[in-house]
């Protein structure tokens, strides 16, 4: 899962969602030094990413996505999966989701926990470049791949990958709906265990 499912699954606490959120930019030890409610955020993102990682109905998903795409399978499919919540968002959450976006966005900004400026910056970035509101469209989705492809070390063709998403599309948003309610039940019972 990418960024928006990770925030929807988060408590309704800014510091928990900052650590869903920060998760994939903060790592090792440099974990340590996040308060314990950002840190509790991170915790959950890293056992809903193993939770994801392994599960059947993702692999299938993965399996969809064709060469020269394949090798980018699991962050394609993470991006994806987080199209289909924000387009089908009624079918799992009651706050219209433009409405829940902009709370969420509210939240980062107005949040006066100690961030390192890196992080701050970063928060300040999805916000400004609404981040979450492009995985609505498909053509959000082409930015959130072509911005992920600029961040990459050398030229790749994960930029140009939403192709897959069309290809596919039918078949990968089954696959989200009939995962998606298992990925809830396990982060209920995370919570409950390890909270």
């Amino acid at each position: 899962m990418n960024w928006l499912a990770h925030i929807f699954l988060s408590t309704n606490s800014p510091a928990y969602r900052i650590g869903a959120v920060v998760a994939d930019w903060v790592k090792g030890d440099a974990r340590a030094q996040l308060h314990k409610s950002i840190l509790a955020g991170v915790k959950c993102h890293i056992a809903v990413d193993r939770f994801t990682d392994a599960h059947p109905l993702v692999q299938q998903s993965q399996a969809r996505i064709q060469p020269p795409f394949h090798r980018f399978a699991a962050v394609l499919v993470d991006v994806f999966y987080d199209h289909f919540l924000a387009r089908d968002w009624h079918c799992y959450a009651t706050t219209p989701f433009r409405l829940w976006v902009d709370e969420v966005y509210a939240q980062f900004l107005s949040y006066e926990g100690e961030l390192h400026t890196a992080l701050r910056e970063g928060l300040c970035r999805m916000v400004r470049e609404d981040w979450l509101g492009q995985y609505h469209s498909l053509e959000g989705i082409a930015a959130i791949l072509q911005r992920m492809a600029r961040r990459l070390s050398r030229p790749t063709l994960l930029g140009q990958a939403a192709s897959q998403l069309e290809a596919h599309y039918d078949a990968l948003r089954a696959d989200f709906h009939a995962y998606f309610p298992q990925l809830q039940q396990f982060v209920t019972d995370w919570r409950a265990e390890h909270e």
